[in-house]
Order: structure tokens, then sequence, then C-alpha cells
């Protein structure tokens, strides 16, 4: 087959192409360029270029440079504002891959006559007669099945993950047993193609500086920030008070924030989570029902049960779940197993 195969310079994507290249696939090195600072020499979409080139030298694999900067302010960066100046926080990682690799990328890949794409991710796909199931995959640790979610059939069933049945730890010996160039690289803990920048500068870069007051719920205040739209409920860190606290209150038109003292403040459990804007994998299925689910990356999987109320899927976890903010995904899983991801919704009121 002809793949294209999405590198973003880390050693995941660099195994991905190797494997494929060694089962006698024509493969092709796709990098996106969403995202350059032109003016900043620490920019990381530099570096991710420097490592993309190296390494295809390396494995002498062909390459294209797409240029989706427009599209991806558009989609992307677009949706960070206008959703933390609404005071929300929205999972940029999630649309960047239903958005940008598996649509714009993908479509850009069927026009130039490829029959597939590829990508680096830490997921499996099963093909049960034509229809596409998204698998965790292998490495627990490194499981992204979270963030493709929101991913439906056609776009499963024009994708590959070869590495989504290794661990990290496998992947890594292969890379350095081939002695592929970017085999020590530290893995990316940034912004989605943005770069080695907090979410706090990244936001007052474009949006600037707003002073005001954090207050405790009786209306003391206790500090100040630089922009209640730079914080999330839930927030532990980087409040900036003498004192561990809670966000429990974010209010964007009056420019507040208001915390709390006490981890166990019944404001940051709850165990109930309407969806909005729900993407299914499969047709629905029959309500209501026991599943799995996960309301952040970074969590074991939840018990659940899912029901359809007033025409909306709500999910109810067996245990209160602490700092969920609105417009966080929750995906769900199915039950037998916990490993087939059923689909995903916006968390809402």
């Amino acid at each position: 087959m002809n793949i294209l195969v999405w590198i973003s310079g880390w050693v995941d994507s660099a195994v991905t192409a190797y494997l494929l290249q060694q089962q006698g696939h024509r493969v092709v090195w796709g990098f996106m360029l969403n995202y350059l600072e032109e003016g900043n020499p620490e920019c990381t979409t530099k570096q991710d270029l420097e490592s993309f080139y190296q390494v295809c030298s390396f494995l002498n694999i062909p390459y294209e440079v797409l240029d989706f900067r427009k599209e991806y302010e558009e989609k992307v960066l677009n949706y960070i504002y206008e959703g933390y100046l609404k005071g929300i926080t929205p999972n940029p990682d999630v649309l960047c891959n239903s958005e940008v690799k598996f649509k714009l990328f993908l479509d850009e890949a069927l026009l130039m006559g490829y029959d597939m794409i590829a990508t680096g991710h830490y997921a499996q796909i099963e093909n049960m007669d034509g229809e596409y199931e998204l698998h965790r995959g292998l490495d627990p640790a490194k499981d992204q099945s979270y963030f493709l979610a929101w991913l439906n059939q056609f776009q499963l069933s024009k994708a590959l993950f070869p590495i989504g049945g290794m661990e990290k730890t496998q992947v890594r010996e292969l890379a350095k047993k081939i002695g592929l160039p970017n085999a020590e690289r530290k893995d990316s803990q940034w912004l989605c193609f943005v770069g080695n920048v907090s979410m706090s500068d990244f936001l007052q870069d474009k949006i600037g500086q707003k002073p005001w007051n954090i207050l405790l719920e009786d209306g003391s205040i206790v500090g100040h920030h630089t922009g209640a739209y730079q914080f999330t409920i839930g927030q532990r860190r980087g409040i900036g008070l003498n004192f561990q606290a809670y966000v429990i209150d974010v209010n964007v038109a009056d420019n507040t924030v208001v915390v709390s003292k006490d981890p166990a403040d019944e404001k940051l459990h709850r165990s109930t989570f309407p969806l909005k804007a729900v993407s299914r994998i499969h047709e629905e299925p029959r309500f209501p029902m026991n599943a799995w689910c996960k309301v952040r990356y970074r969590q074991d999987l939840q018990e659940c049960t899912i029901e359809k109320k007033d025409n909306q899927i709500v999910v109810q976890t067996k245990t209160p779940q602490k700092g969920v903010p609105n417009w966080q995904i929750c995906v769900m899983y199915a039950w037998e197993k916990g490993d087939t991801v059923m689909g995903c919704g916006e968390i809402t009121q």
C-alpha cells in the first residue's frame, strides 16, 4: 500500500514509519506545519523539523511538508481562545486529532493518491467485518484512545497505528537497536504543535493581562491574578497563593476566581455528567447501560452508567470525580474488558 505517515519528529512516528517500511509498504513521510514563530529561535517547530529531516535521511524515506497554519489557527487556536474567554476549559488535543490529523491531513493524503495514513498513536484499530473498532493501546501508561475518541468509521478505516500493540519501552529499544537519530528524544509534554510554553503564558500573549482578585467563598480577598480566563475548576497548582487552595469557581464576566482551602469541598466533586456534541463510533446502543468512562486523560477507567434523558446522553459515575470543568471530554468505553471506545462528548452543566 501507499501510506503517508504523519511524523512529528518524535520517536513514535519514526518507529511507525520503520515498521511499515519493513512490511514492504511504500512509505512517505508527511510533516504538518501547523504553527511557526519565525523570529523565535526556541520555536519547537524548528526543532521538530530538524529531527524530521534527520530521520528522513537515516531511513531514506521521501517526504512532504504540508502547510496547515491557517487552518490550525481557525480550527484549534481560536477554539482555545474562545473557550477560555467563556470561562470553560477546552481540550485542544482531541479536536486537533479529529479536525487536523484525521481530517486535513487525511483528506490531503487521499487527494495525493495515498491509500492510508499512519501515525504513532498508542491505540489499536480492529476491523470487524467492515465495522471498525477503536481499542486502547497495549501500554496503559501511554494509551491515547482518549484523544482519538472523536474519530468516525471512515477515519478509522483509513488509519493505521502500527505501535498500538507495543509498549513504549519496546518502541525505544527498537529505535536504539536500528540507530534512529531521535531514539533518545524525550516525549513532548507541550501544547499540541505550539511547543514548550505554559497555557497561561500562551493565553496571556494573545489575550493580555486582566488583573483582579482571588476570593474565598465568603468574599474575602486572598490574592490577585492576571486574568480569570487562565484558571480552571479543580486547579490546585499555579494559583499564586501562600497556602494550598483549589479553584471552585471562575467568573470571566466579572474577572473573579473563587478558591477553597478544603480538598473535600463539595463544589469540587461531581458524579453526573450531561454531554453535548456526542460523537459515536458505532450506532447508538440501548440505554440505560453499564460502561466505563474517563473524564480526563490521565486517570483510570471509571465505572459508570449511561442514560438518555430528554434526548441528552448523561453519564453517572459510581465514584464522584474531582475538579472536572465543563467542556472537558468524557470518553465512554464498552463494559466488556473496558478497552473498546464507544464514543465521547463534551461535558456540560
